[in-house]
């Protein structure tokens, strides 16, 4: 038996019902990554259908933890609606999430949504030269996993304010002395590689994992052979663009012919992504509770709702 209703992306469309466009082709612009092909069709399409369903899902979620607090003579406790969001490098899920939020943002009775990126949770490059672990970045070993738990307990027991370390694609570290503050939203998106990993890497195994946190979760999913795709034209539009700062961590393949470029792109995804999406990431696409699946030109030709 599957575990999954699945919907034709035309079928999964007419479940927007009457939810309103909120959006506009300016805030798409905004919102789109590099390289991805997102129309407000798309929009209407996939990800209204998606925010009705979450909206449903957090009022539900809000009316049971009401109910729980009144059985045990609580006052009512601010707890955040959070939902994970997993995927490959290149798979477009840091798109998928900003798309989220801005579209949950824009239902009345949850209007502050916060996105956190795992991207955070990394451990400082110096700690990952120490351990040998600079050319495993985004496998498991590489987070700090156990910052990432209390950062996620501490949202879900109501703390006025949390804290995440700020990542710098540009660098290709976390920067110094800089946090993003979090204080008390109605709903956290966390994306990242790892959201819903059961491993960490290190020989114990963990007790708790991350998307034990999660009150839904989306897995991002495409053929490999696209991914990887969308993996090396991103890296020839990043050689044309951000690595020509001479800040960039990259800075060096700024200089690369396309020849060059497009082999070292694709040694890094045979290496690198590739590999990590195989071994920690793929393995994890049944445990989401919604599966957005993608095609050639980065469209979602549909989606999984898991039932059980």
């Amino acid at each position: 038996m599957t575990r999954y209703i699945h919907f034709s992306k035309q079928d999964w469309a007419k479940l927007r019902a009457a939810t309103p466009m909120t959006l506009s082709e300016g805030d798409l612009a905004e919102l789109r990554g590099i390289n991805v092909k997102l129309s407000l069709d798309e929009v209407a399409q996939v990800y209204l259908p998606l925010s009705r369903l979450l909206n449903l899902y957090v009022g539900a979620t809000q009316q049971l933890r009401q109910t729980t607090d009144t059985f045990l003579g609580k006052l009512p406790a601010h707890v955040p609606y959070v939902i994970g969001i997993a995927g490959s490098v290149a798979v477009g899920k840091s798109t998928t999430a900003r798309i989220i939020q801005a579209l949950l943002a824009r239902w009345p009775n949850h209007p502050q949504v916060d996105l956190v990126t795992t991207d955070g949770f990394l451990y400082p490059n110096r700690v990952l030269e120490a351990n040998g672990w600079m050319t495993r970045k985004g496998f498991p070993e590489s987070y700090d996993v156990r910052r990432l738990l209390q950062f996620l307990a501490d949202v879900k027991s109501g703390q006025p304010e949390t804290r995440v370390p700020v990542y710098s694609h540009q660098i290709y570290d976390i920067v110094p002395d800089v946090m993003h503050i979090v204080r008390q939203p109605h709903i956290v998106i966390v994306e990242g590689l790892n959201v819903l990993q059961t491993a960490d890497g290190h020989k114990t195994p963990p007790t708790t994992f991350v998307s034990d946190f999660f009150d839904f979760s989306i897995y991002v999913d495409a053929d490999e052979e696209h991914i990887k795709h969308w993996y090396v034209d991103r890296f020839l539009t990043l050689r044309e663009t951000v690595f020509k700062d001479p800040k960039s961590y990259f800075h060096r393949y700024a200089s690369l012919n396309d020849e060059d470029a497009r082999r070292t792109a694709l040694q890094i995804w045979t290496d690198i992504n590739g590999l990590n999406l195989r071994e920690n990431i793929l393995p994890t696409r049944e445990r989401a509770h919604l599966i957005l699946e993608k095609g050639t030109d980065h469209a979602v030709t549909g989606v999984k709702l898991r039932k059980i």
